[in-house]
């Protein structure tokens, strides 16, 4: 089997890159990055035998069509993901997250892979104060960046009723763990907490978001790869709804610090209050999340304390 997984040197991908190795020996994994801020050889390091590595953009049609043919599957992480990012560079969200999703999968069909996974986000059905959202909601993205990524995989599923491709969706909810660039929520709380400096949350701290670990993330996209028919979107959630608030608490009575270190923040534009997913057509297919929040959480905070010579460059 060979697999491409695009985007393999970010967050999520370079844990599914080190799930696929572990799961299936002898599978060969080739990584095309770009290696933009967020993507870095480093989180391929102890893998980096046992891939083949290619630097280069999802949206340039020679890289992608030297790379593509031979490939059973291609999984794409490849994203612009921040959402404050996309509100003061939303051009940056739309080239990656519609074009590059665009040039790979012509070159897909024209290769004949057999399967295509584009990973996209619960923040395309936008925010909800109750109930959970299922897979055939009407999608209505509050940012730059969720709008690019509905985009993308409104594109990817055209694909199956034109021209036949294999394609599925998925709909992560929000993941943490080893690895994660530190702009994002989790590591930047662990990190200012590190360094007694104060910990900023938006309005009153109230927004709820589901936390997925990075690795029952990983585990789910398997199985997805594996068992979803061609069209399907398939949400990814852990059902652990915790209020930003409570996840700084959290982190801080974890590290001994005081809650005198929260700082509240103006609010970001447009800012969703809540996301939730319903996850039952991912548990009918066998899966369920096998790390509790808290455990998780604790873990994550150890491995950034345990790893402060891969994120001090870049902080």
């Amino acid at each position: 089997m060979r697999c491409l997984v695009t985007g393999g040197a970010g967050f999520i991908g370079c844990n599914f890159v080190r799930h696929m190795l572990k799961s299936y020996p002898g599978t060969e994994v080739v990584v095309l990055d770009k290696l933009t801020y967020a993507g870095r050889l480093e989180n391929l390091e102890e893998v980096k035998d046992n891939i083949t590595f290619v630097k280069g953009d999802i949206c340039d049609k020679d890289i992608v069509r030297k790379v593509v043919p031979g490939c059973d599957s291609i999984v794409n992480f490849a994203a612009e993901s921040h959402v404050d990012r996309s509100i003061t560079s939303p051009e940056d969200f739309v080239r990656t997250d519609v074009l590059g999703v665009f040039t790979l999968l012509e070159e897909a069909r024209r290769a004949d892979v057999k399967r295509f996974v584009q990973i996209s986000t619960d923040e395309v059905y936008g925010s909800t104060v109750s109930g959970s959202f299922a897979e055939k909601d009407i999608l209505d993205p509050s940012s730059p960046y969720s709008a690019s990524k509905a985009g993308g995989e409104l594109l990817a599923r055209s694909y199956v009723r034109t021209y036949g491709l294999n394609v599925v969706v998925t709909r992560s909810s929000n993941n943490y763990g080893p690895f994660q660039y530190p702009e994002k929520l989790i590591p930047v709380l662990i990190i200012k907490a590190l360094r007694d400096q104060p910990l900023p949350i938006y309005g009153k701290g109230m927004n709820v978001r589901d936390w997925l670990h990075v690795e029952d993330n990983c585990t789910a996209i398997d199985l997805v790869l594996k068992k979803a028919k061609p069209g399907d979107i398939v949400n990814i959630g852990s059902g652990n709804e915790v209020p930003n608030i409570d996840v700084a608490k959290m982190i801080l009575k974890h590290m001994k610090k005081p809650e005198s270190l929260i700082k509240y923040v103006t609010d970001r534009p447009g800012h969703d209050f809540r996301y939730s997913l319903n996850w039952d057509q991912l548990r009918k297919m066998g899966w369920k999340p096998k790390v509790k929040f808290e455990d998780g959480l604790r873990q994550t905070v150890d491995w950034y304390l345990a790893n402060q010579a891969w994120w001090k460059p870049i902080a």
